[in-house]
């Protein structure tokens, strides 16, 4: 396509943030900068002068910030950004004050809730007494077993306030998948809910909380937040008490916040852990702050004022992406349960309902809604949403096609990608440009993003390996119980010496945006060419008769075969017919490398939690070899579908 789907208009541009930060560039740098292109080039070029930018421009809240931007910057790891400031990463988020909504909730159709600047304000500084009460100090761990809900991102910030380290995961969890998180932190407190609704229906949590909080000998204490029941009964638990019972004779005093170095510990993210026990990845507090507010008010020219929603469970790291939008002014809008109860309009019926200027979701809904003949441009006003943002695996370009179509024609798509790695992106969308088909808008300020070739070198209009080649301040602070640094140095910097891999398959364009096709690892080689699994699914999922499809690369007689797994639709049967029209589509709309060897129908496609289709379990499965982590999964049972498959011997 010659045209973009989507461009600004020159007020637009002239409103958006990023032309109000390129207007402080050139007060105080003495730099004429024309778009976003010039901007990108000058923000990897002068990383020390950006980074200081973003912190004047994001008014961070700092004890100091001290003279030193950058030490040891030609290090990955190694280098630190502002060495000797001072900070608490909850004193930039609660900013607000005033009976304005700071949080808006709703937990499917059955509860809606909000809580002012002034109540969260109120509830952070009485959790924070009670967290004292329970022996949290800097350093210490607190772990929420919780629903995306106000009451976690209050306990989030009471932690953070301390000075202490929070680590989440979503109460859909088993046992052992939450000790496997869990038991490696030693965390001092615990905060649950009784229970949690999905597709209508109450599931309790205090029974796996009673089993897992047994094994976490760490615990001084358990904050059950009422979700199901005003005043659950939590008797039966050692060490509990209610939320009501926890803020009890709490008044809500001033909050006292310690400030922290830079690099002091803010959050621990975990792995997906689908080949073994989650790694265990902690972040710091400036690095965390400084990339969410650039990602918020740059990348998503979040304003003042702005009500920002994305859907999420608290084991992702959108979850903490979506809090820190606080730091940038703008209401937060929660959702829990599933997005598509009662109906699949929910989502839109809060949007329109609570005025939601971003909508973020994933390529998997949009994909849903597509399949599922949704029009939400005609049932549904959405004239306060200003862009869209879509993450979690690479959104294909009948998806940018269906938004555009059937969501909202006037709106910023930005189809974003990084992850738990750098709880953040590296790249993402950019206000002030246009949306091409297919095609991530750009790589993020400040992240030095190259795709390698074979040969390591940059290269452009061909795929590779996504890499940064610069230090940026979100990189991890280091892995828990790696003393050494061993793991973490394995996990992004034994490919590349000096330089961050990423581990996906990439490719940058002629319009400097950016195409994802898959991770790296999961990567086919038929004949030694090296196909990205995102490209297939790209062709596959065209046919209507296809409602998803997963693929591997299967070792066969010395080789690598393509095998793919579809899940049909509604009546659809997999007959030869079907079969060859998808080799035809595939071959046509790819090449004939990416055809399938095998196609074979599946009523299940295994999923982390966070909604990932899980390709390395699935082809260790057909392989014979055992899938170390069944807990990290949302539907461990769908693998034994893929075990012993007639089909795959043949």
């Amino acid at each position: 396509m010659n045209q973009p789907l989507w461009q600004p208009t020159p007020e637009r541009k002239e409103g958006a943030n990023i032309s109000a930060f390129m207007e402080q560039l050139k007060r105080d740098w003495g730099v004429e900068l024309s778009d976003y292109a010039e901007l990108y080039d000058w923000s990897v070029k002068e990383i020390e002068k950006f980074w200081s930018s973003v912190w004047t421009f994001g008014k961070v809240v700092a004890e100091t910030r001290g003279d030193r931007i950058l030490v040891d910057g030609t290090k990955m790891p190694g280098a630190a950004f502002f060495p000797d400031a001072r900070l608490n990463f909850a004193q930039n988020l609660l900013r607000g004050r005033g009976p304005e909504d700071a949080i808006v909730f709703w937990g499917e159709d059955k509860v809606k809730r909000r809580l002012s600047h002034d109540a969260l304000n109120a509830l952070v500084s009485r959790l924070q007494q009670r967290l004292q009460d329970l022996g949290v100090g800097e350093g210490d761990r607190v772990a929420g077993f919780m629903p995306n809900m106000p009451e976690t991102v209050a306990a989030m910030l009471a932690t953070a306030s301390l000075g202490a380290v929070w680590s989440s995961c979503s109460p859909d969890f088993g046992v052992q998948g939450v000790l496997d998180r869990f038991g490696q932190i030693e965390p001092k407190v615990l905060f649950c809910p009784d229970g949690y609704y999905y597709n209508g229906k109450a599931v309790d949590s205090l029974a796996r909380v009673a089993e897992f909080s047994k094994e976490i000998p760490s615990l001084n204490g358990i904050i059950v937040c009422p979700y199901l029941n005003e005043e659950p009964d939590v008797s039966a638990i050692a060490k509990a008490m209610t939320l009501t019972q926890a803020i009890s004779g709490k008044t809500a005093n001033p909050i006292q916040y310690r400030h922290v170095a830079f690099n002091a510990p803010l959050y621990i993210m975990f792995s997906s852990g689908t080949t073994g026990k989650p790694k265990c990845i902690v972040h710091g507090v400036g690095g965390t702050l400084l990339q969410h507010i650039k990602e918020h008010k740059l990348q998503c020219d979040v304003k003042p004022g702005d009500r920002v929603f994305y859907f999420t469970t608290c084991g992702w790291m959108m979850w903490n992406w979506l809090v820190s939008g606080l730091a940038a002014e703008a209401t937060l809008l929660l959702y829990d349960g599933s997005p598509f109860h009662p109906a699949p309009e929910i989502l839109f019926d809060y949007m329109d309902a609570e005025r939601g200027t971003l909508f973020g979701t994933s390529a998997k809904f949009i994909d849903s809604l597509k399949n599922a003949g949704a029009d939400p441009k005609s049932s549904h006003d959405l004239s306060s949403i200003r862009i869209i943002a879509s993450t979690g695996s690479p959104l294909v370009a009948e998806g940018f096609d269906y938004v555009y179509a059937h969501i909202k024609e006037d709106v910023c798509l930005a189809s974003i990608a990084g992850g738990t790695d750098i709880i953040s992106c590296f790249v993402a969308g950019n206000p002030i440009g246009a949306v091409w088909r297919g095609e991530i808008q750009a790589r993020c300020l400040g992240m030095a993003v190259e795709v390698f070739d074979d040969e390591g070198q940059p290269t452009r209009g061909k795929k590779g390996e996504l890499v940064c080649t610069r230090p940026f301040p979100s990189m991890p602070i280091y892995f828990w119980n790696d003393p050494d640094g061993a793991r973490y140095h394995s996990a992004y910097f034994e490919r590349y010496d000096n330089i961050w891999c990423q581990g996906d398959f990439a490719e940058i364009t002629e319009h400097d945006g950016v195409i994802i096709y898959g991770r790296s690892d999961a990567t086919l080689n038929p004949g030694g060419v090296r196909i990205g699994t995102a490209e297939i699914y790209r062709q596959v999922e065209k046919l209507p008769e296809i409602d998803e499809s997963l693929v591997i690369g299967q070792d066969w007689q010395g080789d690598v075969r393509v095998v793919l797994f579809v899940r049909l639709a509604a009546g659809a049967v997999l007959d030869e017919d079907l079969i060859k029209r998808i080799k035809t589509q595939v071959r046509t709309g790819a090449t004939p490398r990416h055809v399938p060897a095998k196609v074979v129908a599946v009523a299940d496609i295994p999923r982390t939690k966070s909604g990932k289709i899980v390709e390395l379990a699935v082809r260790d499965v057909v392989h014979g070899r055992a899938v170390k982590n069944k807990d990290a999964l949302a539907n461990p049972e769908a693998l034994d579908l893929y075990v012993g498959l007639a089909e795959l011997q043949e």
